[in-house]
């Protein structure tokens, strides 16, 4: 299932996209990163952590914000081209 449940400001969608790509920037670099190099690998953890946390902020405060709908094993999408929000219950890819 996946049904629209709002739109975000262009500047919202902004945010999102650089920590969308930022995300999948250091998977990239985990992927060929290894614990050898103690320091940098724990950088890239560390950065990570942050990342993460500050997208799944940025999802948090839009629910709340614009009070999107919800539902048990749901979660949102974003079509950057259009900047809709959908939820669904379809694995998170």
């Amino acid at each position: 299932m996946r049904k629209s449940v709002g739109f975000i400001t262009e500047e919202e969608k902004q945010t999102i996209l650089n920590l969308f790509e930022r995300k999948n920037g250091l998977i990239e670099l985990m992927k060929i990163l290894t614990p050898d190099n103690t320091t940098m690998y724990e950088k890239l953890v560390m950065d990570m952590g942050c990342t993460s946390t500050r997208f799944q902020k940025w999802w948090d405060d839009m629910s709340q914000k614009y009070q999107w709908e919800s539902m048990p094993n749901g979660h949102w999408k974003i079509d950057f081209e259009t900047n809709e929000i959908f939820l669904s219950d379809e694995p998170n890819s």
